[in-house]
């Protein structure tokens, strides 16, 4: 009783108006006493009087904000109520995410799960086939706490294979198929898997690592066209064998249990295994169903890898909590988007925003209007195609979203801002405590004040998205890696008093007055040169769009005796068709000069993660450097006003000094 209260006290205590906020309350109940009291003025003249004080003295643009996001504000503040509200109730009667899929396959039990091609699963067929997944593993001696490695593309059994092992207790982890040798190996390692479940065609790859895995147990999905050259078993067979009744009931389990790991990108370093409990699953895919009015009659079609939170999560979220069906495919595929989405009677769709860029870049064909989307839901869609693509392809609602897998930072665009990923209230920014911090434009640092706390970025002023951190609030707690030594780097302390803490997203925005936010960077990302600061992301932007939606990755390199970072692009151009001595001229009257790259690398193409986010680590590494870049760089002669082919001796000159950027 006495920890409930003291709980309680403290949540009071973080609701409570800033110090500010409380002389400014104490100046207006100054004058409205004043006003009362000395000339006796009716409590309705004070009230108006102190109103009118209000607005002359600067009042007017909050209480204008007030009004134009009030019809936002409440519709996310009722979202807020439903979410806790839902995560308490499955709190309080410790459903696991496996027991909220059984009532849904109790409702709609002959209503389509899961579609790919001709594979057609309803919820009673995924409910029967995840028993016998449990029942399998636990009769082979798999316990609470255990985990399993999943190693597949798209596949119904990927689903059936994770929600069957959370009956158990056993933890499943997403591992990226595209994985190989040393990445694979430490994926696997880093969750300490006891056993991995492959797709066959991928025999050779785990063939590859299996000498380094530590006492992993094999196991392959789908038919084999030849052997497999190591021990393992074929686990359709042994499922097939194996009782499809409810597996045992393992005791002591919560909701704040491990049920998979989602690994982050690895866009640079080896990926982390992020932790997914229960409560954060139910959560996410909770919040995207009422931000977005998802509901047990859509169709959602997913071309994204289900090993990603954005999918696996977020998708099979709306399976698991709503019965929604859910249409897949193995691999995204561009000319063939349309007509799944035609095929299967889609009405919500998953995006990444370079998804967006490759359909849009396609030639206008019939069936991209003729299909029944009403809402595309994701992240990444760049601004300068937001009503573009809209338009184009008859979407109704584009679903914006941000949010880190393993954070508690999370927002969603629940109105359709054009380019917006979220918002916060700017009435009751307490309510929710996602907000930004100062950094260091160039070297991504946090800002303190001189009591060593951190400070809010003001709007249209860019800083780092943190999610306050309250432990042991399903909403608010930060669940961190397997690796819990990874964590440390994740969570900032001291942030707006001594002793609290938030966990730092790593990724840079902007807030406008209006309490919207707007993606600009990853953290470091940013570069300084010529005394500003450039934005890749928005410089990345611009290029794409003036070439024509080419993929283009933008960096800060090194120059010898220059302050800062100079500006270099790396351009996809396959078949060598872009005009470079007219590009210097196209970017110059989009970019201001200090944005403008000073250098220029053509590629055949840019390597990305399995969410198609661009890689720009090994490139930023190698810059300008001709001895080791093999593709043809170029480097902007100002005078000459143009870019010119980097050859050895102008890249000696260039270090030298002898030819000045």
């Amino acid at each position: 009783m006495l920890f409930k209260a003291a709980h309680v006290l403290r949540a009071v205590i973080e609701y409570l108006p800033s110090a500010k906020m409380i002389v400014k309350l104490a100046l207006f109940g100054g004058l409205a006493a004043a006003l009362r009291g000395f000339a006796s003025l009716d409590w309705w003249l004070v009230l108006a009087i102190i109103f009118v004080v209000y607005l002359l003295t600067g009042g007017w643009e909050f209480v204008y904000i007030a009004i134009v996001t009030f019809p936002r504000d409440f519709k996310g503040l009722i979202t807020l109520i439903k979410l806790n509200i839902y995560l308490r109730s499955k709190l309080r009667n410790n459903h696991m995410t496996h027991d909220v899929f059984r009532y849904s396959a109790e409702r709609y039990p002959d209503k389509l799960a899961l579609v790919l091609d001709d594979q057609k699963w309803t919820l009673r067929d995924l409910e029967m086939y995840s028993n016998a997944v449990a029942n399998l593993f636990f009769e082979r001696g798999y316990q609470k706490g255990d985990t399993v490695a999943l190693l597949m593309d798209n596949r119904p059994e990927f689903v059936g294979l994770w929600l069957g092992l959370s009956k158990i207790g056993v933890v499943s982890a997403f591992i990226n198929h595209n994985l190989r040798r040393d990445g694979l190996t430490h994926c696997i390692n880093v969750a300490n898997s006891k056993a991995v479940v492959f797709a066959s065609e991928l025999s050779d790859v785990v063939r590859e690592v299996h000498p380094s895995l530590r006492n992993v147990e094999c196991y392959s999905t789908g038919p084999l066209a030849e052997p497999i050259a190591f021990s393992s078993h074929n686990v359709d067979s042994l499922i097939k064998a194996t009782s499809s009744l409810p597996p045992p009931i393992i005791g002591g389990r919560s909701l704040k249990d491990t049920v998979f790991y989602v690994y982050t990108s690895g866009t640079t370093g080896l990926p982390k295994a992020a932790v997914i409990t229960h409560s954060r699953l139910l959560f996410m895919a909770k919040s995207i169903a009422e931000s977005f009015n998802i509901t047990s009659d859509d169709t959602i079609y997913c071309a994204l890898p289900l090993y990603h939170s954005a999918a696996g999560c977020l998708g099979v979220g709306q399976l698991i909590i709503n019965g929604t069906t859910m249409a897949m495919r193995k691999k995204f595929s561009a000319s063939n988007f349309w007509l799944d989405c035609i095929r299967y009677n889609a009405t919500v769709t998953q995006y990444i925003g370079e998804i967006c860029r490759y359909l849009y870049s396609q030639p206008n064909r019939p069936e991209e209007t003729k299909h029944q989307l009403r809402l595309a839901m994701g992240n990444g869609l760049r601004p300068e195609l937001w009503n573009e693509f809209k338009d184009r392809f008859n979407i109704t609602k584009i679903g914006e979203f941000y949010g880190a897998t393993e954070g508690n930072g999370n927002i969603a665009n629940m109105t359709g801002q054009p380019g917006a990923v979220g918002f916060n209230s700017i009435i009751v920014p307490w309510a929710y405590p996602v907000f930004l911090i100062k950094i260091d434009p160039e070297t991504g640092a946090i800002i303190r004040n001189s009591k060593g706390l951190c400070m809010r970025a003001k709007p249209g002023e860019p800083g780092q998205l943190v999610g306050k951190i309250r432990k042991g609030d399903p909403v608010r707690d930060f669940h961190g890696y397997a690796d819990r030594q990874a964590n440390s780097k994740k969570v900032v302390y001291d942030v707006l008093k001594k002793g609290d803490s938030a966990f730092l997203s790593g990724d840079v925005l902007v807030m406008d007055k209006f309490g919207y936010f707007y993606f600009r960077d990853r953290s470091g990302d940013t570069f300084r040169w010529k005394g500003e600061n450039v934005s890749t992301t928005e410089v990345e932007t611009i290029i794409s769009k003036t070439i024509g939606l080419n993929d283009t990755v933008v960096y800060g390199v090194e120059v010898p005796g220059s302050e800062g970072r100079a500006g270099m692009a790396a351009i996809v151009d396959p078949n060598g068709a872009l005009n470079i001595p007219d590009l210097f001229h196209k970017l110059k009257a989009n970019l201001p000069g200090y944005a403008v790259p000073l250098f220029i690398r053509m590629v055949t193409k840019v390597d990305t993660t399995g969410t198609y986010k661009l890689k720009k680590v090994q490139i930023r590494k190698e810059a300008f450097d001709i001895n080791i870049v093999k593709d043809k760089l170029y480097y902007l002669n100002a005078r000459a006003g143009r870019y010119e082919e980097l050859t050895s001796a102008a890249h000696q000159d260039i270090k030298s000094g002898q030819i000045r950027l």
